[in-house]
C-alpha cells in the first residue's frame, strides 16, 4: 500500500460531511412507506433503532482501520483473508459501491420523470449526469470532499419546509405507542437498510484523512444528523397522514411539499426535486470514487482509468432499469445487500481480525 501524499489528504471534520451526504439521498424522499408497512405509526422507532446499528457498524468499521494503520478494505482483505480470497471480497463490496451508485441515479430519474419531465430522456439526462461525475472524480479525492460539502450546505433550506405540514397535523396518529412487536420493528429496520447506507464507504478513503484517529466522532456526528432528519420526517409523516395514506404513498416527502404555500412560488416540490440534484450529486460520486478505488488497488490499473470504466458500466446498466418493477427490484436488492453487509459482514470482519491479530500478538509474545 502505497502512502497517500499529505496534499491530497482532507481535515477529520471534513467526515461529518461525507457520511452525511452519503447517507442522506433519494431514500429520504419515500422511506416512510417502507417502515410504516412493517411497523405502522412505531415507525419513528424503526428510525431510531436503525440509527443504532449504524453508529455500531461504524465504529467497528473505524476500529478495524485504526488497528490496521491506515490501510483501507482491500489491504485489510488481503492481510487477513489472502490474496485471492481477500481480492474476491473487495471485488464484491468494488460492485456494491457501483450498484450503490447506480440505483440513486435510478431511482432519482424515475421521480424526475413521474414528477416533472413525462417525455424525459433518459439516456441524455443520465449521460450528463454521469459526465459532470467524471468531471469531480477526475479532480481527485479533494474534490468529492469538496462537493459532499456542498451538498450538505446548499440544500439545508429544505428542512424548514416540513414546518408546512405541521398546520394539518394529528398529533393522535402517533398513539398508541409501543404496540408493535419487535419483529415487526426488526422487519421494518431490515427494510430501511438501504436508506441509511453509505458510511461504509469510510473502508476506502481512511487512508485519505489527515489524523484519522480523530475522525470518528464527526463520522458519528454524521450518522446522528442523519438519524434525526429521518426522524423529524418520520414524525411529520406519521402525524400528517393516515396509517392507510402513507402505507401507499410511494414518495410521501414530495406529496409533503405538495402543502409548502409561498407567495412567490406554486408547486414547491419542482423546486425540492431540482435542489434534490445537489444532493444526489456527492452521493453517486462518492459511491463511484470507492467502486473507481476499489478497481485500482486490485487490478493495478491507474484509478484514472478505472473511473472510466466504472462511469462506462454504470451508464449502460442504469438505462436497462426503466419500468416501477424493475427499479423496485433493484433498491429491494441493494437494500438486501446493505443489510447483510452491515448486520452481518462488518461484525464478522471484525471479530475475525480482532482474533487473528491476538493470535499473532500471541505467537510473537
Amino acid at each position: 500500500m502505497s502512502r497517500i501524499s499529505e496534499k491530497a489528504q482532507i481535515s477529520p471534520f471534513m467526515i461529518f460531511y461525507l457520511t452525511h451526504s452519503i447517507q442522506f439521498g433519494v431514500g429520504v424522499l419515500g422511506f416512510q412507506r417502507i417502515i410504516a408497512k412493517e411497523a405502522g405509526n412505531d415507525g419513528w422507532m424503526v428510525v431510531i433503532l436503525s440509527g443504532i446499528i449504524a453508529h455500531l457498524s461504524f465504529w467497528m468499521i473505524v476500529t478495524m482501520l485504526k488497528r490496521s494503520k491506515g490501510k483501507n478494505i482491500v489491504d485489510l482483505h488481503k492481510e487477513y483473508l489472502g490474496k485471492w480470497l481477500g481480492h474476491a471480497f473487495s471485488l464484491l463490496i468494488t460492485g456494491y459501491f457501483m450498484f450503490l451508485g447506480l440505483t440513486v441515479l435510478i431511482t432519482y430519474t424515475e421521480i424526475v420523470e413521474v414528477w416533472v419531465f413525462p417525455d424525459l430522456n433518459v439516456w441524455v439526462f443520465t449521460f450528463l449526469f454521469y459526465l459532470l461525475v467524471y468531471y469531480i472524480l477526475s479532480g481527485g479525492f479533494r474534490i468529492v470532499a469538496g462537493i459532499a460539502f456542498l451538498g450538505v450546505i446548499l440544500p439545508a433550506y429544505l428542512i424548514f419546509t416540513f414546518i408546512f405540514p405541521l398546520k394539518y397535523a394529528h398529533y393522535y396518529n402517533l398513539l398508541p405507542i409501543f404496540h408493535h412487536s419487535p419483529m415487526e420493528l426488526f422487519g421494518g429496520m431490515y427494510k430501511m437498510s438501504l436508506s441509511l447506507l453509505g458510511f461504509e464507504s469510510i473502508f476506502f478513503y481512511y487512508p485519505f484523512i489527515k489524523n484519522p484517529e480523530k475522525s470518528a466522532k464527526w463520522g458519528h456526528f454524521g450518522i446522528a444528523v442523519t438519524t434525526f432528519v429521518y426522524l423529524l420526517i418520520a414524525v411529520v409523516s406519521i402525524i400528517y397522514f393516515s396509517e392507510e395514506q402513507i402505507q401507499k404513498n410511494i414518495w410521501a416527502t414530495l406529496t409533503l411539499w405538495k402543502v409548502v404555500e409561498m407567495p412567490f412560488v406554486e408547486r414547491f416540490e419542482y423546486i425540492g426535486i431540482a435542489n434534490w440534484n445537489l444532493i444526489i450529486l456527492p452521493n453517486v460520486a462518492l459511491m463511484l470514487w470507492c467502486a473507481s478505488r476499489g478497481m485500482k488497488q486490485v487490478f493495478l490499473i491507474r484509478q484514472k482509468k478505472t473511473i472510466v470504466i466504472v462511469l462506462i458500466i454504470c451508464y449502460f446498466m442504469t438505462n436497462l432499469f426503466r419500468n416501477r418493477a424493475q427499479i423496485n427490484f433493484l433498491n429491494d436488492f441493494m437494500g438486501q445487500a446493505g443489510f447483510y453487509l452491515t448486520y452481518v459482514y462488518i461484525p464478522l470482519l471484525f471479530v475475525l481480525t480482532f482474533v487473528i491479530r491476538k493470535v499473532k500478538e500471541k505467537q510473537k509474545g
